[in-house]
């Protein structure tokens, strides 16, 4: 079993890579990468040649071609270098609040450093977020969350079924976005809105064969939307 440390700093490395590729693409990279820097090779010392991960990132993809690319060994050498800084991943989470979290993760490259720090906020979810959809680790204070994760999936929903179907969710500005998605991820899970900020990056996303939300509710047949989404299957006839 993976050590607290590890599944901490794993977790945000795979933040910090998820950037326009699809949810499995990040996830067969991720393996292959644990698979040749197993556990806390991510940290420790002497870190990994840049070569040895372009090399895994080329061979999972076959191709170079990702905007992230030349920019995954600093990522890689970054968390590393942050979990360095703080060697105790569990004790940093429990004495932080969440927005003193998300100022912390500014010192990795590539999260982000102006609000609102999307990548940060994913990150930060995935980590308090009871299991199976996060870690379910504590942190000190958590009244004060980060924004809700407005994911792609989040942004179909609300531009094609939402509320915002009746207008152009793309001429918004990005904080109005924001306030219409975390209003709605309210709507629909007042007790824990994130919940429906998960559920949903899933819709119209890429998976292994088809959408992601496809794999998961039997092919549009056990999906609560089916009735309004153009792109469901057709059911067969008995």
């Amino acid at each position: 079993m993976p050590t607290a440390n590890e599944q901490i700093a794993w977790t945000l490395l795979g933040s910090v890579l998820f950037q326009d590729r699809s949810y499995p693409d990040i996830l067969r990279l991720l393996v292959k990468l644990h698979e040749r820097f197993p556990g806390d090779k991510l940290w420790s010392l002497p870190v990994p040649k840049g070569g040895e991960i372009e090399e895994v990132v080329e061979q999972t993809f076959n191709s170079r071609n990702w905007t992230v690319f030349e920019h995954v060994s600093g990522i890689f050498w970054s968390v590393g270098l942050f979990v360095r800084h703080h060697p105790d991943l569990v004790a940093w989470m429990r004495e932080r609040t969440p927005e003193e979290m998300w100022r912390d993760l500014g010192e990795i490259y590539f999260m982000g450093r102006s609000n609102p720090r999307p990548k940060a906020c994913a990150a930060i979810y995935r980590l308090l977020a009871p299991q199976p959809l996060g870690l379910g680790l504590a942190c000190r204070d958590s009244s004060r969350m980060p924004p809700l994760p407005l994911t792609m999936g989040a942004r179909r929903f609300l531009a094609m079924l939402g509320p915002a179907k009746e207008s152009s969710f793309a001429e918004l500005e990005p904080s109005q976005k924001q306030k219409l998605a975390n209003e709605y991820f309210v709507a629909l899970a007042p007790e824990n809105p994130y919940f429906a900020a998960h559920s949903l990056q899933f819709f119209l996303e890429n998976g292994s064969e088809c959408f992601i939300c496809r794999e998961l509710t039997s092919h549009c047949s056990k999906c609560p939307l089916y009735e309004y989404c153009n792109y469901a299957e057709v059911r067969k006839r008995d």
